[in-house]
């Protein structure tokens, strides 16, 4: 079979990569931006190895930070800036957003209105140093006609791969909605 340099990823591993980063414990973060990190915390970013935070590690919850404060900023236009050629995206209850183009068409939502902003929690890298995600949690703010905010939180996992040219940028992004918490 011919190999291609196109991203690919089996279901078993994005799976795979999307449980982990659903479950293993992290730091709770409250700011976007970078982020100071303690030694305990940095422990718990990487509790499969037991590894403290590495130089490359440090640079995948950068660029995380440096993306949720771009889209902060700009938006919609913002956010479909740091996506792969043959990125996709997942979102609960709409079908998968295949392709830069595609992303770029659908993330038209200005910053005034919708506010997306998430805070990285953790983050892991491939052994070859060319792939890796970075996990946390985000909130998205929207206003009712009467002014009202009305807030989706969740979690998010963002799958990054590194170019041939050394840049890094988003393969995969996908989110999955808090539950709602009942009103008593």
């Amino acid at each position: 079979m011919p190999t291609s340099n196109r991203f690919r990823i089996s279901r078993s591993t994005l799976l795979l990569l999307f449980i982990a980063a659903l479950t293993l414990p992290a730091a709770a973060q409250t700011t976007p931006g970078i982020i100071p990190l303690t030694p305990q915390q940095q422990a718990r970013i990487t509790p499969l190895t037991g590894a403290t935070l590495t130089p490359e590690l440090l640079h995948l919850i950068e660029l995380e930070s440096r993306f949720s404060a771009d889209v902060a900023k700009g938006g919609g236009r913002a956010f479909a800036t740091w996506f792969a050629d043959d990125a996709v995206t997942l979102s609960n209850g709409q079908p998968a957003v295949l392709g830069h183009r595609a992303i770029a068409e659908r993330a038209l939502w200005d910053p005034k209105t919708y506010q997306l902003t998430w805070t990285p929690e953790g983050a892991q890298l491939s052994p070859a140093g060319d792939m890796g995600f970075t996990w946390g949690h985000y909130e998205a703010t929207t206003h009712s006609p009467t002014g009202q905010p009305a807030v989706q939180a969740g979690r998010y996992i963002t799958i990054w791969k590194k170019l041939p040219s050394g840049e890094w940028k988003v393969a995969l992004d996908a989110s999955a909605n808090d539950v709602p918490v009942p009103t008593p």
